[in-house]
């Protein structure tokens, strides 16, 4: 239980810091928000998943949902960003359940990134059009490197520290 609010807490607070500092400073807050925050928030996603086995679906809306609401009730500005971001997230994270689902059986880091490869692109594609109104191939790209390579590193991250701990004490 303590795993599941940690790991809520952590997805929560990473939504909403990258969608204020986008919506502060813009396109320039882009590349490092996604390589931090972002590359954290697709990776718990996966965590969550395992956790919240058949009632997924419905907790991570929720939870999408929440994130963008707090964004916008912190600073009304970013209301363009959080709609993004609420946008992106639903569909990245849709296409992220399917396709860790369909790595479920694979070694953590290879169903963890696969699935990032995906969502990654994908959310980097809608929450750039959405937040700033045109479709910027480059700024799209280099999003979406800086996602998946943070979310690569996070997952080795939290493998290290969460994964691999949790199953020493339970083993």
């Amino acid at each position: 239980m303590l795993k599941q609010f940690l790991f809520i807490g952590l997805y929560l607070i990473a939504i909403v810091l990258a969608n204020i500092f986008v919506g502060i400073f813009g396109t320039i807050a882009v590349i490092p928000v996604g390589f931090c925050l972002v590359g954290l928030d697709i990776t718990t996603r996966d965590t969550l998943h395992e956790l919240w086995k058949t009632k997924r679906w419905l907790k991570m809306g929720l939870l999408i949902a929440f994130g963008s609401l707090i964004s916008w009730l912190l600073n009304r500005d970013v209301a363009q960003i959080a709609l993004a971001s609420f946008v992106a997230f639903t569909v990245s994270a849709i296409l992220d359940t399917l396709v860790y689902t369909k790595l479920y059986k694979r070694y953590y880091l290879i169903k963890v990134n696969g699935s990032n490869l995906f969502s990654s692109f994908s959310d980097s594609v809608l929450f750039i059009s959405i937040a700033f109104g045109a479709f910027m191939p480059l700024l799209i790209f280099e999003q979406f490197m800086a996602k998946f390579i943070g979310g690569i590193l996070w997952s080795l991250l939290l493998k290290k520290t969460f994964i691999e701990k949790s199953k020493k004490v339970t083993a």
